[in-house]
């Protein structure tokens, strides 16, 4: 089930999630993940309904499965639902993952504010994750000041990574703030961060060619 639903086989993955003659919460888990992961928030959360009628006890993974699921989806009170079900019904604390899925959720639904007072009043430290995330829906919502706010963050605690640098610089780029965009990139090399290519790859007569963005060359 994990396999084809990270390989984006759903129809296969579900098959063999139905052809199981026992079904715990690990099998269920691998099933919500494999929709969740492939933006399909709507069946994670129906198959997460389906579970519960089993008498099947959700456990910490399962949430986090489900919480992301509906922060892709944009399913904003179906997570919030969950997120307070976890302690109020299963007396499951969330963890730093479940307040990233949080964090999230909130950011990619425009509820920045709340997002923002999240990650200022969660019981645990935030991580690069977290305000990765909060970075992540400033982009996506074109919120320059807290957005620089957020990778300033990202810089002190992992300053090796390029993500926030290249999120931040596409936000001013958006912003028509081009000088900024401009000193984002100048501040990557200056602290000599190195952004990997992105890859693809396709089957083509048996054969799997991955391309790298922006090399011409055919591996």
């Amino acid at each position: 089930v994990n396999m084809y639903g990270k390989c984006g086989s759903l129809n296969d993955a579900r098959h063999a999630f139905d052809s199981m003659a026992q079904l715990d919460v690990v099998s269920w888990n691998g099933m919500i993940a494999a929709y969740s992961q492939n933006g399909h928030g709507k069946e994670a959360l129906d198959l997460f309904q389906q579970m519960q009628l089993k008498g099947i006890a959700p456990d910490m993974i399962t949430f986090i499965s489900i919480l992301s699921g509906c922060s892709h989806a944009g399913l904003l009170d179906d997570g919030l639902h969950c997120f307070l079900s976890m302690n109020r019904d299963y007396a499951i604390m969330p963890t730093l993952d479940h307040l990233v899925c949080m964090i999230d959720l909130l950011g990619r639904a425009g509820h920045l504010d709340e997002a923002e007072d999240l990650i200022n009043n969660m019981p645990l430290e935030p991580d690069a994750g977290a305000w990765m995330s909060l970075l992540g829906a400033c982009r996506i919502h074109g919120d320059v000041n807290r957005g620089a706010w957020a990778a300033e963050h990202i810089f002190e605690l992992d300053p090796k990574i390029s993500a926030p640098f290249v999120l931040l610089s596409n936000i001013y780029t958006a912003a028509g703030k081009w000088d900024d965009a401009v000193k984002a990139k100048e501040a990557m090399k200056d602290r000599n961060v190195k952004k990997k290519p992105g890859w693809s790859c396709i089957e083509v007569r048996m054969r799997f060619l991955a391309f790298a963005a922006g090399r011409r060359e055919i591996y």
